[in-house]
């Protein structure tokens, strides 16, 4: 997506706080104007992170999801990278950020600007209208601390995730291997997984996709219970189950759709391979056991099973899926010998 790939303008300054000119000296800044440039900073980037998720509501619902997860991810950069630079630049001021402040530091940025830049005399007695937009600015950056927590919740949650699945899948000799999450994670992940044997046949994540929608189709008996309670983009009032499960197999086979167990099923079936699905708190969900016993073509060695883990945190938006690989890459064959 084009929106998230510019940066923000970043400000000439020295690392002593000062600003740049056209000629290479450096004037300084003095403390009002340093954290008045802060606030213009930051308000540029909550602009920014508007337009992004503007750009990212057109399309197709599947494209809207990916579209807004580069977003956030994107903004999430530009985010630790303009912190680490105000942090720098307080600290030429005196002015020290402790380390769990640095994820608030426009609160803190805010407060100290309202004494400095706003903050009426000792002399002058606020007015009503003053007291009004103190206690606005004050809600404001209590809002803005409660989004920030909840952020740096979901990065936690995330974290432990991986160290939970890390710790069930390392005494097993596997690892796991991150997958793009672009709405096309599951099939990327079967496609990685099916690359680690040359000797099978090779599937791009959009032949998976095709390979997946022409199961399901060919087989609506078993699918077509489980769409009646999704709505496919477009669905219109009085359409048939029929019509929403055409609508549902062309947005698995065109579309960035998530894909889930469904779909997996599929491709077990499409593929006629036994596929594992490990989380971290979950037990594993073997799909295709029947696949598992199979002999490959003209090998002594059992079908290789397909692995992929299953993520419940991994990204504000939610489920995503990676390739869980052999740690070591000599015992990539992970097939027993018959």
């Amino acid at each position: 997506m084009e929106d998230t790939e510019a940066e923000l303008p970043e400000s000439k300054t020295s690392d002593a706080g000062g600003t740049a000119t056209g000629d290479g000296t450096t004037v300084k800044e003095t403390r009002s104007e340093m954290l008045a440039r802060h606030q213009k900073e930051i308000k540029e980037l909550q602009n920014k992170e508007i337009g992004m998720k503007k750009a990212a509501s057109k399309g197709s619902k599947a494209e809207q999801k990916a579209k807004k997860k580069l977003a956030e991810e994107e903004v999430a950069r530009l985010d630790t990278k303009l912190k680490a630079r105000h942090v720098k630049e307080l600290a030429s001021l005196g002015i020290r950020v402790d380390e769990k402040e640095v994820n608030s530091i426009e609160v803190k940025v805010k407060a100290i600007a309202g004494v400095s830049l706003n903050g009426p005399s000792a002399s002058q007695k606020p007015s009503k209208g003053q007291k009004w937009r103190d206690r606005r600015a004050q809600q404001e950056a209590e809002r803005e601390q409660r989004i920030q927590e909840e952020q740096n919740n979901i990065v936690s949650q995330r974290v432990l995730e991986e160290q939970q699945l890390e710790a069930k899948l390392g005494p097993l000799g596997y690892t796991l291997k991150e997958i793009k999450s672009d709405g096309h994670c599951l099939y990327r992940a079967v496609e990685d997984q099916i690359a680690l044997h040359p000797e099978l046949v090779q599937y791009s994540y959009q032949e998976l996709r095709r390979l997946a929608a022409s199961y399901m189709r060919t087989h609506p008996e078993v699918f077509m219970p489980f769409i009646g309670a999704e709505s496919p983009e477009g669905e219109k009032p009085g359409d048939t189950l029929q019509t929403k499960f055409e609508r549902y197999c062309g947005e698995v086979e065109t579309t960035a759709a998530w894909g889930g167990q469904l779909e997996l099923g599929a491709l077990s079936h499409a593929l006629r391979k036994h596929i594992v699905v490990c989380s971290a708190t979950l037990p594993d969900v073997e799909m295709g056991k029947e696949y598992k016993e199979d002999h490959l073509e003209g090998a002594p060695t059992l079908n290789p099973s397909i692995r992929v883990s299953y993520h419940r945190h991994a990204f504000g938006l939610g489920e995503h899926y990676n390739s869980v690989i052999p740690v070591d890459p000599a015992s990539v064959q992970d097939t027993v010998k018959a």
